[in-house]
């Protein structure tokens, strides 16, 4: 069987596993400490669900590149989260280092791994599309072949 063809149903599975391996974290950060905590809790909520309702929409066959995208974007959402409240802070939110162990270096981990999937299946589809088009050729002129109109006197 071809590489080629095991390659992108691979990448999609392994992508909505990590996704919803991330939702997972989120939804159980939510439920053990975070639901108290204003607007970063529901944040953490929701982020969860998209994860998990993406994920599913993976499985279910090809995706369009717009669902592609919002996995992209689920999981850069994540880690630009994750940076800002380790930094400026969220909404008055700020955490220090990798607390709270060892959660917040497996969703670092889990999200990257998302955006690098999803990066190689769409290297691959797009090398596949281009692959499937029929290259489009310039006429070649053979003077032998060109006939010339008879003068007329």
């Amino acid at each position: 069987m071809n590489t080629h063809r095991l390659l992108a149903p691979t990448l999609r599975s392994a992508s909505a596993a990590t996704l919803a391996a991330g939702g997972y974290i989120h939804a159980q950060l939510y439920v053990d400490e975070y639901r108290f905590i204003h607007i970063i809790g529901p944040l953490f909520l929701l982020q969860a669900s998209a994860s998990f309702a993406v994920a599913a929409l993976l499985l279910m066959g090809t995706p369009p590149l717009l669902l592609r995208a919002a996995a992209a974007g689920i999981a850069l959402g994540a880690l630009a989260g994750f940076t800002a409240s380790r930094t400026v802070g969220v909404f008055g939110f700020t955490e220090h280092g990798l607390q709270p162990a060892p959660q917040a270096l497996l969703s670092l981990l889990i999200e990257t791994g998302t955006l690098l999937l999803l990066a190689i299946w769409q290297m691959t589809v797009t090398r596949q599309h281009r692959a499937a088009r029929t290259p489009v050729r310039t006429p070649v002129w053979d003077r032998a072949t060109i006939r010339t109109p008879p003068k007329s006197t």
